[in-house]
């Protein structure tokens, strides 16, 4: 595992997760949600996101930790590790809550309150969004690791029994 890709609904735990394989790995880590927000709560223009993705893109080992749709299937060819987080919404919905009033990594404010766009991406993500994952999966993954977690445990058993 050099390039390694981590994916899924938000509050799944994806960001815990990769920090933790960053500490075991020392792959570099790269979190898009930092790439595209700004500290005023507005983002960087598509073009921006898109370079800096392609810079990470281009180095030798990484991980990439977000789902950002839009770029999803740029970051399944370039990677050869998935690890997909295919958590019920209610284990995201309280992975989201826990993290308010926290500072975190991965964004340049600390939250106070569940964004209602935000739950309500929670809340559609396995009927809009997954179909999607699992259909690029089938078709980009016949060379690629595909890791998929269905609960936080999952993820923990498997950082446990990962060899380097």
């Amino acid at each position: 595992m050099k390039k390694a890709i981590v994916i899924g609904c938000p509050g799944a735990g994806k960001t815990t997760f990769s920090e933790k394989l960053c500490r075991q790995t020392g792959l570099p880590l790269f979190y898009l949600d930092a790439i595209w927000h700004k500290p005023d709560r507005t983002h960087v223009s598509r073009e921006e996101f898109d370079t800096r993705l392609a810079e990470i893109g281009r180095l030798d080992a990484w991980i990439i930790d977000g789902n950002y749709s839009r770029t999803l299937e740029t970051r399944i060819r370039m990677c050869d590790t998935v690890f997909l987080f295919d958590l019920p919404v209610e284990v995201c919905l309280r992975g989201a809550t826990d993290r308010l009033g926290k500072e975190r990594y991965d964004l340049p404010w600390i939250d106070t309150q569940l964004d209602p766009r935000l739950k309500a991406e929670i809340e559609a993500f396995p009927e809009k969004n997954l179909p999607d994952i699992y259909a690029l999966l089938k078709t980009y993954g016949t060379d690629k690791r595909i890791v998929i977690f269905r609960s936080r445990e999952e993820s923990d058993r498997f950082l446990q029994t990962l060899n380097l």
